[in-house]
């Protein structure tokens, strides 16, 4: 398959996932380090003699590019690289406030929107009574990173973002589309009281055109019609010490060099590249079987970055959802080695995976509370046997969807539910693969599921203790919530394998309150900015999967800010 048919299968799963379609598609090769050098480019790029000894493989060595290999120079104040979120937004404020700037972007358009966005306080969040206590959420993101994040980016962000939806609402609105906030439910989650804010924002109908990006390109393309430059492929970063000033593309007429008094880098994370996520997230391979990443997101940013003297954050950052569906037998982590490593799973988005039914590891046995953000399941199941789990329920799944009331994208089950889909059509994609498991009895589904033995033995224990814990309303082994406890009863019995599936990296560059990239010493590199997954500094460890939208959220307001900043707006 070649690298755009994966890119569609990626765009084209994750909105069927929305709107009810099939999930189905082909594993997701990483595209890897082999695109970081421009093709055709022996005789011009050379290894810089003076890389440190003890660079990490994964890094390489930065280009260099003949000044006789530039074939065109341009001159802007701001330079943005990358289409995407956080790059159109910093696009969008610079063409209101009339800047001289330059999008580059190594696509032929601009990649998919994420349209799940998180906003604080909102005028329509607010009109539905859904304030939210802007300290508290500070400082719940700060627990889920652990303190190792900067408070004042984050508030940053929580402070502008309303801003940024007036700013985008607007847009929005002339296009028809209409803007939905999710109310989550008022009860406890995850088996504590986790803060669950009236934060996510809709245009409805999601994934369907035209879609937030799409729609601040046009406006970007109307008032400056030249300034966005696709098939333009970051090749490296022009800095002397202390500053960026400007870098080098590879395009369809040869080498480009953009100066720019300012740089904003937008290009998004490294969950594409097998060779950097081996290296820097060992423990979310360890529990992924599938990827749904957008296939540009190979890293090249992050470290050109840090070849310009950016420092990456230490702790790893991934963004796994628990819907990668595989048959009995397949262990997470990849196939292959190096560059063309790959996940095993075709399925990467079988929603019903983030529903909180009763799974079991390989000996037929629970080993985590289910009701959890999605990463959680997943990082406890990276510490059992193949690194998957087993997910069952029965004929009466409609019903317990409806009553577990999950939030965020898991949400759409239960609006599936409500609107009398039924199950078998919801989970359509592992049906036809085969890979879901039915069975008029539970011995039946134990043998379809591959347990055998000992492991079929607990397998039928286990199910017997759950139903029994679903009676009495009590988990007294992992605390699970009573009313995300279900009954396992009554025929047809389902079964379903599943690992992790890898959507993103969202720990990036070091950056301060203003976007700027900070150096070893945490000092600001002069002209350079960085937004978005490429950046870091806000989350550590996981992503905050209650706090539904904020990697997107967060993405627009950074690069909003930096575009008002450099015009002189705040």
């Amino acid at each position: 398959m070649s690298e755009k048919n994966q890119g569609n299968v990626a765009r084209m799963t994750r909105r069927n996932f929305v709107t009810g379609a099939a999930l189905a598609g082909a594993a997701v090769v990483g595209a890897g380090m082999t695109g970081c050098a421009p093709k055709g480019a022996s005789e011009t790029v050379e290894a810089k003699a003076d890389v440190a000894a003890d660079a990490p493989a994964w890094l390489g060595q930065e280009p260099e590019i003949a000044d006789a290999d530039i074939v065109k120079t341009e001159e802007t104040d701001f330079l943005i690289i990358g289409a995407g979120t956080a790059g159109l937004c910093a696009a969008g404020t610079a063409v209101d406030a009339g800047m001289k700037f330059i999008v580059a972007e190594k696509n032929d358009k601009v990649p998919e929107t994420r349209e799940y966005w998180g906003i604080v306080n909102s005028k329509p969040a607010l009109a539905q009574g859904g304030e939210v206590d802007g300290m508290k959420l500070l400082n719940e993101l700060t627990r889920y990173a652990s303190g190792k994040c900067n408070q004042g980016l984050i508030k940053m962000w929580i402070d502008e973002s309303a801003e940024v939806f007036d700013w985008v609402d607007a847009m929005m609105t002339a296009q028809g589309k209409q803007v939905v906030v999710d109310m989550p439910g008022d009860h406890a989650t995850g088996g504590t009281d986790y803060m669950t804010p009236v934060f996510q924002h809709i245009y409805l109908t999601p994934y369907q055109p035209p879609m937030r990006n799409d729609v601040i390109l046009e406006h970007v393309q109307q008032k400056a019609p030249d300034s966005v430059r696709f098939k333009h492929a970051l090749v490296r970063l022009d800095h002397t010490e202390g500053s960026v000033t400007g870098a080098v593309f590879e395009t369809d007429e040869g080498y480009v060099r953009i100066n720019a008094k300012n740089t904003l880098l937008a290009t998004g994370g490294y969950p594409a590249n097998p060779v950097m996520m081996t290296a820097l997230q060992s423990a979310a391979v360890g529990c992924c079987v599938a990827s749904s990443y957008y296939l540009s997101d190979d890293g090249l940013g992050l470290r050109a970055g840090i070849w310009a003297g950016g420092v990456k954050d230490t702790d790893a950052a991934p963004m796994i959802f628990d819907r990668g569906a595989v048959d009995a037998g397949v262990d997470c982590g990849y196939l292959g080695e190096g560059d063309d490593a790959a996940f095993p799973g075709t399925i990467f988005q079988e929603n019903i995976g983030s529903q909180p039914f009763m799974k079991v590891n390989r000996k037929g046995v629970r080993f985590c509370n289910e009701s959890t953000p999605y990463d959680f399941l997943c990082f406890q199941a990276g510490q059992q046997p193949g690194g998957v789990w087993c997910e069952v329920f029965d004929a009466n799944a409609p019903e317990d969807i409806l009553r577990f009331d999950t939030m965020g994208c898991s949400g759409f089950a239960k609006q599936m539910m409500a609107a009398g889909m039924p199950l078998e059509e919801f989970v359509a994609a592992s049906k036809d693969a085969g890979i879901l498991k039915k069975a008029d009895t539970l011995e039946e589904l134990a043998e379809q599921l591959g347990f055998e033995g000992e492991a079929k033995d607990a397998f039928l224990d286990q199910v017997e203790r759950y139903n029994a814990q679903f009676d009495v309303q009590a988990d007294d082994d992992f605390g699970k919530e009573a009313y995300r406890l279900s009954a396992i009863r009554t025929p047809p019995f389902y079964g379903l394998w599943f690992g992790g599936t890898l959507l993103t990296t969202l720990d990036g560059l070091k950056i301060d309150e203003e976007c700027r990239v900070l150096d070893a010493k945490n000092e600001p590199i002069g002209g350079f900015y960085a937004a978005g997954d490429v950046s870091g500094s806000f989350f550590s460890g996981n992503y905050p999967e209650y706090i539904v939208g904020v990697a997107s959220g967060r993405s627009s307001v950074q690069g909003r800010h930096v575009a008002r900043k450099l015009a002189g707006e705040i």
